[in-house]
Formats: structure tokens, C-alpha cells, sequence
């Protein structure tokens, strides 16, 4: 895109930010497919990683993803404690629930003990949550005990990488080498950031997890190889027309999130300015 239809793009899409669901994609009516509806934009589905918004208590986390339009979530613990009687999880959902938002998956949840007693309470978290998915951090010693879970919960699982320091996972092709035959509700989440600085081409990574592909963090980085350089998204040199390319060719169904790490203090501002220019690059695509 040329910088005039750019520029056009990111101001429309940042007056949809201040109007809640106005830049969202209609959700397709039961027993459709997802493209026999008309979304508002090419259809990638923007939400957000509340991690993002780490420094606020979950009533102004609501607000927030109200104020940005947001229609989609997944959830971090400190919106929704681990140890959360069943009561206040359900009203917790439920605040999110009243605010317009739709609660698409929990985490990261942290699955590395590799016994029945420490995984089976992050599991009945997650159902007691109604989380349709479970984004986790394993290993590869607790990925039989994961699947076994997986099976008798009936809950989808998207194994996070963590880039060059994660011993397990640096690249979500190193989960998906390990994952080949084992149960399909077992995925990945695909870190745009962590996998850029693997020195792995995101785009390529995205094509080869395929229908493994549960889930998207999305991030930006000035340089892609330094973890300190994340930036508003569209300031850096991630290729954000090119993933939202790939995965309008390969129909995902998932959930792009944003997880805006920096300015933790005041992250509004820079995540307003990240949905701007990634809903500037989805209208000029549609």
C-alpha cells in the first residue's frame, strides 16, 4: 500500500477504535462457515492478550478493551487468579461477558511439573473458565501427561514459544516437530516477536503450523532480533501485511492478540495506535 491509502486506512481505523465493535468482524451464525458471512474487514479476528494490560486490576482491564473496541480476549492470571474460588471465576467472565467481550482463550498457563497434582487444577481453572482454549507453556516431558489432560478435558491447547532462550520451544516449528502425532486439539500459539528473533521466518512458521495453528501473539520490533526494541505495531519491521496475508490464505479461524509488552505503566495509548495500523492493513486488503 502506498502511504495516501495508508494513512487513510490507520484514520479510519482509529475512529473505529473509539466506537466498541465498530472495526470487528461479525461472527458467523451457527452451522455456517466462515466464509459465508461478510465481515467488516478482511477477516482476521483482532483481540487482545490481557497481559497487556498487567498493571490494571481487571474492572479497568474491561474498560480498556471497551475503549479500544475490542470484541476479543485472552486471558492472563492476574485478570483471573489460578486460585480463584469457582464463583469468582464465573463472575469474572461474566464482567467481561457484560462489557461485549468474548473471552477466546487463558494464559500463558505454565504446565512444566510433570504430575497429575500440579496439572490437573490449571485444568479444572480452565474449565471452571468455559475457556475454549488453553494457551500453555510445557515441556517436552509433560507433553503426554498435556495430551492425556487434553483428552479427558476436551480442551484445546496451543503450545507458546518463547524464542532463542526457551530450552523447550524456541520456534513454534520446535513444538510442532515434537507434536506430529499426538492428539489434534494440541497446537500452537504462534509469538510473531519471539519467533522473528529465532532468526525462523514468521511467515514461513505460520504455513508450516497449518491446522496446528490455534493462536496469535502479536507484537512488533524495530529490530528483529532484539527483544528490547518491541514498538507500537506498525513502527517496527515486523511483515504485518504479509502474516495477515497468509492467514487470509489459509482461512485461519483463530484470534490475532495483541500482547503489547512495553510502556506498562500506560500502554493504552501505543496499543490505540497498534490497532489503528493493523486495521489500516486489513481494510486495504479487503
Amino acid at each position: 500500500m502506498n502511504r495516501r491509502h495508508f494513512v487513510k486506512g490507520a484514520t479510519a481505523g482509529a475512529l473505529g477504535a473509539s466506537l466498541p465493535f465498530a472495526s470487528a468482524a461479525a461472527a458467523p451464525e451457527a452451522g455456517t462457515s466462515r466464509r459465508s458471512y461478510m465481515p467488516l474487514r478482511a477477516d482476521v479476528r483482532l483481540g487482545i492478550a490481557s497481559y497487556s494490560l498487567r498493571t490494571l486490576d481487571r474492572e479497568h482491564a474491561v474498560a480498556a478493551i471497551s475503549d479500544l473496541g475490542v470484541e476479543y480476549v485472552s486471558v492472563k492470571s492476574m485478570h483471573l487468579p489460578y486460585d480463584a474460588a469457582p464463583e469468582e471465576i464465573d463472575r469474572g467472565i461474566r464482567e467481561f461477558s457484560d462489557a461485549g467481550i468474548r473471552v477466546v482463550g487463558g494464559g500463558v498457563i505454565y504446565l512444566t511439573e510433570d504430575s497429575d497434582e500440579s496439572m490437573r487444577p490449571l485444568f479444572d481453572y480452565a474449565k471452571a473458565a468455559r475457556f475454549p482454549l488453553m494457551v500453555i507453556g510445557p515441556t517436552r516431558e509433560t507433553l503426554p501427561r498435556v495430551e492425556r489432560f487434553v483428552r479427558e478435558y476436551d480442551i484445546p491447547v496451543a503450545i507458546h514459544n518463547h524464542g532463542p532462550e526457551d530450552e523447550q520451544f524456541p520456534a513454534p516449528s520446535d513444538a510442532l516437530a515434537v507434536i506430529g502425532d499426538m492428539d489434534e486439539r494440541i497446537g500452537v500459539c504462534v509469538d510473531v516477536g519471539h519467533t522473528t528473533r529465532t532468526g525462523n521466518s514468521v511467515v514461513d512458521e505460520i504455513r508450516l503450523a497449518g491446522t496446528r495453528l490455534f493462536d496469535i501473539h502479536m507484537k512488533d520490533l524495530k529490530d528483529l532480533s532484539d527483544a528490547r526494541s518491541q514498538c507500537v505495531v506498525g513502527q517496527g519491521a515486523m511483515p504485518i501485511p504479509a502474516i495477515f496475508r497468509t492467514l487470509l490464505e489459509m482461512d485461519y479461524p483463530g484470534y490475532v492478540n495483541l500482547e503489547y509488552e512495553i510502556d506498562a505503566q500506560d500502554p493504552v495509548p501505543g496499543m490505540k495506535q497498534s490497532f489503528a495500523y493493523m486495521r489500516g492493513v486489513l481494510d486495504g486488503m479487503a
